[in-house]
């Protein structure tokens, strides 16, 4: 099996592992110790305060093909304080791996909590019996935040080859945020009028992603942000990096066949406002070609003047697409009608 491609073991969430509903009674000697998540061990004083509470103890869950306990030592001890010769107990199935997992999310969910160095050494060896799984996912079982995990990750390494990761949901994606940003910004460019779902399918991604790839397009900005980029792991942002933010510059993803589907549109294209719009926004759109001439025809004395009215529209553009986002579910509502006045010689 490649590094890259997930095993189909390992897309099955834990919790969808079958722990048998109706309680069995045992020998307790029959019992296996646990691969406990805790590094010190059970605490004695712990299991002593079960024992003499005379309380009825819960069933323990325990790994069927090795008899380990998977949740439930210091119940167990009680029972071996009070002279029990048998235990109730609930069984799970599957591998000595996923078992160790199960252990670890159902400490840290109920009974004596794991202390932070407990989840820090589980998080640790489940990425090493369960690689493909994402920093979320990891950290949704050992209860640390995934910034935590992610950490423990790169400094742990040995995943460099993994290409894909698995999420909580058991969707795949790609452990590469540059890749997943640049296939969705592919499908934006042959699909145009795709939807975010769609886009975030086919790339691989969220939809949260889909959608900040797309506004990114439209603003003419790199789809894939600057701390993704190869160069980019930056931690202060670069002089060219602020003026990306405030004056975006054409990209080369997708205008042409957004535009073209903008002008087969019949609500743009058989409005003379939505005509003058088409011819305006294919006028700025300047090829590194067009850019080149125009450079090379500014005379030195204007070059100044010329720069500042570049940035002077470049700003009123993107306030007309902030207006555009703004208003659009106005602008949805009156999709029907046809305007006919024509543009303001002021705009």
């Amino acid at each position: 099996m490649s590094p890259s491609q997930p095993d189909e073991k390992s897309q099955a969430p834990v919790d969808e592992q079958v722990i048998s509903q109706q309680p069995q009674l045992i020998p307790v000697r029959s019992l296996a110790a646990a691969d406990s998540p805790r590094l010190a061990g059970e605490i004695e004083e712990h299991a002593r305060t079960l024992a003499e509470s005379q309380a009825v103890l819960p069933p323990i869950v325990v790994h069927r093909p090795t008899m380990r306990v998977v949740d439930g030592m210091h119940r167990l001890r009680a029972a071996v304080l009070r002279g029990d010769e048998s235990i109730e107990v609930r069984f799970v199935e599957g591998t000595a791996e996923d078992a160790f997992v199960l252990a670890v999310k159902l400490n840290a969910e109920h009974g004596m909590p794991l202390s932070r160095q407990d989840r820090v050494a589980a998080a640790l060896r489940i990425m090493g019996s369960h690689p493909v799984w994402s920093d979320r996912r990891i950290a949704a079982v050992t209860g640390l935040s995934p910034g935590a995990v992610g950490s423990l990750r790169a400094r742990a390494g040995g995943t460099s080859q993994l290409t894909l990761r698995i999420g909580r949901d058991g969707r795949k994606r790609p452990v590469d945020g540059a890749a997943g940003r640049l296939a969705a910004s592919r499908v934006i460019a042959e699909t145009p009028d795709a939807s975010l779902r769609e886009i975030a399918s086919r790339a691989g991604i969220a939809v949260a992603t889909a959608r900040d790839v797309r506004r990114r397009m439209r603003l003419g900005q790199d789809p894939v942000t600057p701390k993704l980029r190869p160069n980019g792991l930056d931690t202060t942002e670069t002089v060219s990096e602020r003026s990306e933010a405030s004056a975006p510059t054409p990209s080369p993803f997708g205008w042409k066949s957004m535009l073209s589907s903008m002008r087969r549109d019949p609500s743009l294209r058989m409005s003379q406002i939505g005509r003058t719009l088409l011819q305006l926004l294919g006028a700025h759109l300047l090829t590194a070609e067009q850019r080149q001439d125009l450079i090379g025809a500014i005379p030195a004395h204007r070059a100044a003047d010329v720069a500042q009215m570049a940035r002077f529209c470049a700003a009123r553009w993107l306030q007309f697409a902030e207006d555009v986002e703004g208003s659009a579910p106005a602008a949805r509502g009156g999709a029907g009608e046809q305007h006919v006045r024509p543009l303001s010689s002021n705009a």
